[in-house]
């Protein structure tokens, strides 16, 4: 008994709230689905040369296909999904399409974070004209919105799924660059920072050390969410056309393949279903894999909800 209690006397207090968030975090049921859902997505991403081994060596993401018919074909057991308009394999397209989405929304939420974190905290900690002056850009990058000025940025430099991404970060940052400000305003003048200042610390030990792990929380949470919601701004840009060329597997661009046949024949409108229901079931999942892990983690780091 003597043993337990020094154990938890001795432990280190960031070590113990560590494994309480862990706890609070897997004690919700849908923090359990999402990263179910998540370590599904991720199995196949990793796995992904194993389950559809690439036909073409140098072009993993190139989806075969067997003839241009611009007819969809149903599943078989030469095309376990089917095929969708093109005779492109719908089943190679969902799997390599998974790391197409995870490459998506980690180069986005990544550089989008980065530039908006970084902008941020120097924006609050210090304020003056550079907060001024960089509060005012954002506020004309906020009078457009994301999805027209993302578009316009890709239209500008040309289709592709790489000025996707690129578009979509330059217009994102503008979100993380608030909520990290406005989380630096609140912590600049507490006790603690003050205290740091007296003891001699620079200005980016205290950055370092005490601002960003108090205000980085939010802005956590706001990642996760971004991951899903950033894959289905892509996938818009993509069934729009702007996105990689014909046959790249992009779960987006297998919807825009089958947009002609999203409604069958007047006798069997059902008919096709393949070729819509399996790629967006994906989309679907993925962006409800991330909510949901976003969801927990803001009850988690919630000061107001944590001790519940």
């Amino acid at each position: 008994m003597d043993t337990a209690i020094d154990t938890v006397k001795t432990e280190h207090p960031r070590w113990r709230e560590f494994k309480f968030t862990l706890s609070r975090i897997f004690r919700n049921p849908s923090a359990i689905i999402g990263f179910g859902l998540l370590f599904f997505f991720v199995a196949v991403a990793v796995a992904a040369p194993y389950i559809a081994p690439p036909r073409y060596e140098h072009a993993p993401y190139q989806m075969p296909h067997k003839g241009f018919s611009p007819t969809p074909k149903p599943p078989s057991a030469q095309n376990l999904f089917g095929t969708t308009s093109g005779q492109y394999d719908i089943f190679y397209g969902v799997v390599w399409g998974t790391r197409t989405a995870f490459k998506i929304g980690l180069f986005v939420v990544g550089i989008a974070g980065f530039i908006g974190i970084s902008l941020g905290v120097i924006s609050g900690y210090y304020g003056g004209w550079f907060d001024e002056i960089l509060m005012r850009i954002v506020d004309i990058v906020w009078s457009v919105p994301l999805l027209v000025l993302a578009m316009t940025i890709v239209v500008a430099f040309g289709r592709g799924l790489e000025n996707i991404m690129i578009a979509l970060a330059l217009v994102e940052w503008r979100w993380y660059v608030r909520v990290i400000r406005s989380e630096v305003l609140k912590l600049r003048d507490q006790d603690f920072v003050q205290a740091a200042r007296l003891m001699g610390l620079s200005d980016l030990k205290i950055i370092l050390k005490h601002i960003i792990p108090n205000a980085i929380y939010p802005v956590l949470i706001m990642a996760s969410m971004d991951m899903g919601s950033m894959v289905i701004s892509a996938s818009f840009m993509s069934f729009v056309g702007l996105g990689a060329p014909k046959g790249y597997a992009d779960w987006g661009q297998m919807v825009a393949l089958a947009r002609n046949y999203i409604v069958g024949p007047p006798d069997d409108p059902m008919r096709f279903w393949y070729t819509v229901v399996i790629p967006g079931t994906c989309i679907i999942l993925f962006v409800l894999a991330w909510n949901l892990i976003g969801d927990a983690l803001r009850d988690a780091f919630d000061p107001k909800l944590r001790r519940r």
